[in-house]
């Protein structure tokens, strides 16, 4: 666990691809932005606990979209805390298994350590355990203390938030800083000119931390960063 900022912890390991997670300390709740790759969520609760509190002080989990890298630790969660669930309403029956994600292609378009997750999202596993979403996030709602924006391209229902007052964004899979930094895994971009303004609208946060989907949070120069990917032509 790493504190990015007062209240902002990143979460992960090496499985999913450096997947990420994000917890939220705010006036004594406990939110939760995606839930990492493993079934059992230990990584989350025991982050949770390494904090001094409690599964039950866990009161939101929010999913950015729904691919299985992100989905993993949700029904754990669920179960452990009694935390509402949200994601995007075009997200929510893929959250809770009454549709699958759509797969991508399984060419190399990027680098060869994205085939097994390619690889996977054709054939659809492995399998997360299905988790209902209670409430359904949107453009201009918010969660916990942040704001929410509906950033999609990478997926049509994708989130992203932003927490301004700490100048701290999560942009979920629209950037990506593993294998290497990039503006999203190119493969799994399912509208490169939706995902395209999204990234106009990520880099106008200026936000001078960023959590991404996969890899390491951006912790400097992090506004920079995100203008000149936002900048790149449509791929």
């Amino acid at each position: 666990m790493r504190e990015l900022a007062p209240g902002v912890y990143s979460l992960g390991n090496k499985k999913g691809g450096r997947v990420r997670a994000f917890l939220i300390d705010h006036a004594d709740e406990l939110s939760l932005v995606d839930t990492l790759f493993e079934n059992d969520a230990k990584l989350v609760l025991d982050a949770i606990r390494a904090l001094g509190r409690v599964p039950g002080d866990l009161k939101r989990i929010a999913i950015t979209h729904g691919h299985r890298s992100h989905l993993g630790g949700l029904a754990a969660l669920k179960r452990a805390s009694g935390a509402t669930v949200y994601a995007h309403e075009w997200e929510a029956d893929i959250v809770s298994r009454d549709r699958r994600a759509q797969a991508v292609s399984i060419l190399p378009r990027q680098s060869l350590k994205l085939i097994p997750f390619q690889l996977g999202l054709w054939l659809d596993v492995p399998k997360h355990v299905p988790c209902p979403v209670d409430e359904v996030l949107d453009e201009g709602d918010a969660f916990g203390p942040m704001q929410v924006l509906h950033a999609s391209g990478h997926s049509p229902g994708h989130l992203a938030f932003a927490w301004p007052e700490r100048r701290f964004a999560i942009v979920g899979d629209a950037v990506a800083t593993w294998p290497a930094l990039c503006p999203g895994w190119h493969a799994f971009n399912l509208n490169k000119r939706q995902h395209h303004v999204t990234l106009r609208r990520l880099a106008a946060l200026d936000a001078t931390v960023v959590g991404v989907g996969h890899g390491e949070p951006i912790v400097d120069g992090a506004a920079d960063t995100l203008h000149e990917l936002a900048s790149r032509p449509v791929p």
